[in-house]
């Protein structure tokens, strides 16, 4: 099972990166969550939980799928059913604006080209771990610094936190 979860994972999260440059023009832009946007796990309105919160779009469907942390997108793209080529865009939230009770609206950034913080001692708006996304590696690092927590890249982030989901699938 969590080979599978792994290849899973991996497949989805690879095609992400096939996008080419026409591509990648036409990608939805992010939005941003307002009361009606319910996170996918929990069925709550996003603006209930403090901290970074993810939009992933998916072809043929005009809204995003929320998520009310970073690490319930990477157990929905670890786990879900959402075939590779249906997946447009994944969106998390820079958390070097704003505040973790308040993300700044705007500051969206693709969920591959950030840094993140892994094992702080922050925690989702489930109170899980959390991976805390940020566009600036020096961001990172200060919130590393403030919050406990190591620095990595989006492999590394997606790799720690698939095998977290697969080993609590035992």
């Amino acid at each position: 099972m969590k080979k599978w979860l792994t290849a899973g994972a991996c497949a989805v999260l690879l095609s992400m990166s096939a996008c080419g440059p026409d591509e990648a023009a036409s990608l939805p832009p992010p939005r941003e969550p307002d009361s009606s946007s319910v996170a996918y796990f929990c069925h709550m309105s996003l603006p209930e939980h403090e901290g970074p919160k993810a939009q992933l779009f998916l072809r043929g469907q005009a809204d995003p799928v929320w998520f009310a942390s970073i690490s319930e997108a990477f157990m929905f793209l670890a786990t879900e059913l959402a075939q590779p080529h249906d997946l447009l865009a994944v969106y998390v939230n820079d958390m070097a604006q704003g505040s973790w009770e308040k993300p700044a609206p705007g500051a969206w950034i693709d969920i591959e080209g950030a840094f993140y913080v892994v094992g702080s001692r922050r925690t989702s708006a489930m109170g899980e771990k959390e991976a805390v996304p940020f566009a600036d590696k020096a961001a990172a690092l200060t919130f590393s610094q403030q919050f406990g927590g190591e620095v990595v890249d989006f492999e590394t982030a997606k790799a720690a936190l698939t095998a977290e989901i697969a080993g609590g699938d035992s």
